[in-house]
């Protein structure tokens, strides 16, 4: 396994985490437990939840994967053996605490107490914002549309309520997901200037169908030691080549709900993923391993986020680390990428 710091913190994570979002729907408490022991084995310290999940997001498994989590911490008492990230839940529907804005003094207490119980832990080592409150172009949406009236906590009341939770200790360290570059500099500007807690790390998609963090967050991210982790890096399974030829696997999570996975169901896909295939066929690695390797080897890369609702998937996933990418194969990865620019924004 290899390593990298979180941010600027001497915080050794590992480039692949362990992510869980299918525990609770597409996997059951056994199987997540199979997952974590076997992740860990491998040299896996870093694994990352959310409040939200298990998805896709219902009211009904609201927090079972940090329950199943909790859990395997309760029976296992490895607790100290993984660095363990989790998210608030941004903007959502009612069900979240009355819905609407979540980073509040009030909802966010709440939503990490919550967590923190469901955890079966008194701390979080990495906790994240789930995605932007005020009205932006994440998840995919090309694009900004400017609203003077749009209403969101202001960063530095955030920052402010972060700190509290550190300094009681149920909070090491703070990061982003699915922010922009105008976010991420505005949150790491307020933290310099009032001395408030800093954000380590931007979670954000990255994969060989999507490269557009590298447009504006990449030298953000290198300059200012707020590095990537990469969801989504096999393009919700599209870059295992599972779904070539119009193949449908009757349990993938594209199958099971389609209208919440469109994000990579677009024109271009099999045509961009058919080409991948050919490079990976050429020099003879698995597709979903030269993917999550050219995710892992960037510069601006702390972690990559992988999730597997096998265990074949996850032991081919975790094999990547091992994956040599030669210049030659990167050359012939870009080319494609000038051929077809993120077919999946």
């Amino acid at each position: 396994m290899n390593y990298r710091k979180l941010g600027n913190t001497d915080l050794d994570v590992s480039t692949i985490c362990l992510g869980t979002m299918t525990w609770g729907e597409q996997n059951s408490q056994e199987e997540g437990f199979e997952q974590m022991d076997y992740a860990l084995d491998q040299g896996i310290n870093f694994m990352d939840t959310a409040e939200i999940y298990s998805v896709p997001p219902r009211e009904e498994t609201f927090g079972s994967t940090e329950k199943i989590i909790g859990n395997w911490f309760n029976k296992t008492k490895k607790r100290n053996k993984v660095i363990l990230a989790s998210k608030v839940t941004g903007p959502m529907r009612e069900y979240v605490r009355g819905g609407g804005n979540q980073y509040d003094k009030t909802n966010i207490t709440e939503a990490l107490e919550g967590s923190l119980k469901r955890l079966q832990t008194d701390y979080i080592d990495l906790y994240q914002l789930h995605w932007p409150e005020r009205n932006t172009n994440m998840f995919g949406k090309l694009g900004y549309q400017h609203n003077e009236n749009d209403d969101w906590n202001k960063f530095e009341d955030v920052l402010e309520n972060l700190k509290k939770f550190i300094d009681q200790g149920k909070v090491r360290y703070i990061g982003l997901s699915n922010e922009t570059p105008w976010g991420t500099t505005k949150y790491l500007e307020i933290s310099k200037d009032q001395n408030l807690p800093r954000m380590m790390s931007i979670q954000n998609p990255y994969n060989l169908l999507n490269r557009t963090f590298e447009v504006g967050l990449a030298e953000i991210s290198v300059r200012e030691k707020i590095g990537l982790l990469a969801y989504s890096p096999l393009a919700s399974g599209y870059l295992s080549g599972k779904y070539r030829n119009n193949k449908m696997p009757k349990n993938s999570r594209i199958a099971l709900s389609p209208n919440f996975w469109s994000r990579y169901n677009k024109p271009n896909t099999n045509i961009t993923v058919d080409s991948y295939f050919e490079v990976a066929k050429k020099y003879n690695i698995d597709l979903a391993q030269m993917s999550l390797k050219f995710c892992e080897i960037q510069p601006f890369m702390t972690s990559v986020i992988i999730g597997a609702t096998t265990m074949e998937q996850l032991k081919t996933d975790i094999e990547s680390v091992n994956v040599k990418l030669t210049d030659e194969i990167i050359k012939e990865i870009n080319e494609i990428q000038k051929i077809y620019p993120n077919p999946c924004p």
